[in-house]
């Protein structure tokens, strides 16, 4: 039997649920999310129950900063009650589910000028998914700093499939000395590979298939790393040619901290497409090196192939 967790609704509520943890110094960790929970949601959890005997505290907001006009915050899922058993399964203590008049004093609309004070995230957020939805990750940064602000945690916990988001709240966090521990937990995934995400839900059957290309694009790229970045990168784009189903937005190969990509060593790979209207999003970790391929017709393939991305 599982315990329910206390629902804040209210920063004052939040405050004098926190205030004996506090006094009596206890680690309090948090996992921010967008609620439609789902396994991947729960892992965040239980990383966070596992980091600490304080209280664990969720929040659940679907933050209107970080949509733009024409994306689907309207069509984002509210599930709090379903929500709510996820977090009593995993030992959550607190849920913190405010409204967007309590995170935002006197509403939020994009029909106007939001005149608040927010946080600018730098030029790291202006490539790859800032590239593609412009605004998004000052939204981002300013409601997890609003969070922070209100839940006070020494330790933080964010998926790793939101890679890019995960990187800026690290640099935020550093660069505003915040002194929390930002923790990026390991993405869950589908048996057939497909990322856990809120969205999967809005795909039918046959988008699901297709979906799957993400990760096997991925996965191809992370065995023809030894080979060097364009033989990666090739091998990624083979797989989501063969797809029709999915829109490639971007492909990237980048450094763990979203720089150039090494020749060598450690890098990380992003994807993000559309399968049908849905946008997806996916990353894994890569190494590169600079093996020479050899000069049997599979290697000479890939040698070609290699030539052919340089040059382009």
């Amino acid at each position: 039997m599982t315990s329910s967790p206390v629902l804040a609704s209210t920063r004052e509520e939040l405050a004098a649920l926190l205030a004996d943890a506090r006094r009596a110094g206890e680690t309090v960790a948090f996992v921010p999310t967008m609620g439609a929970l789902h396994d991947g949601h729960a892992s965040l959890m239980r990383v966070a129950r596992q980091a600490t005997r304080g209280p664990v505290v969720v929040s659940i907001f679907v933050n209107p900063m970080q949509f733009g006009p024409t994306e689907d915050l309207d069509r984002y899922p509210r599930t709090l009650d379903a929500d709510l058993e996820v977090c009593a399964a995993e030992g959550v203590d607190v849920v913190f589910a405010p409204s967007v008049e309590e995170m935002y004093p006197g509403g939020f609309s994009h029909d106007s000028v939001h005149d608040g004070v927010t946080v600018a995230p730098g030029a790291l957020a202006t490539i790859l998914d800032g590239a593609s939805r412009p605004g998004h990750f000052d939204g981002v940064l300013t409601v997890v700093a609003k969070l922070f602000g209100l839940v006070r945690p020494d330790l933080a916990v964010f998926g790793q499939k939101d890679y890019q988001q995960l990187a800026l709240i690290r640099r935020m966090v550093r660069d505003l000395c915040m002194g929390i521990e930002v923790v990026g937990a390991e993405t869950v995934r589908e048996a057939d590979g497909l990322a856990l995400s809120s969205r999967n839900r809005y795909l039918d059957p046959g988008q699901r298939r297709a979906a799957v290309a993400l990760s096997r694009a991925l996965r191809a790229a992370q065995e023809r790393a030894a080979y060097g970045v364009p033989a990666a990168r090739w091998a990624a784009m083979a797989v989501l040619k063969d797809e029709p189903g999915v829109e490639l937005d971007y492909l990237a190969l980048t450094s763990p901290d979203l720089g150039e990509a090494p020749e060598v060593g450690e890098g990380r790979i992003l994807v993000a497409a559309r399968v049908g209207s849905t946008r997806l999003i996916d990353n894994m970790p890569i190494t590169f090196d600079r093996i020479t391929p050899d000069a049997t017709p599979a290697g000479t393939a890939l040698a070609a192939s290699t030539t052919s991305e340089r040059s382009s």
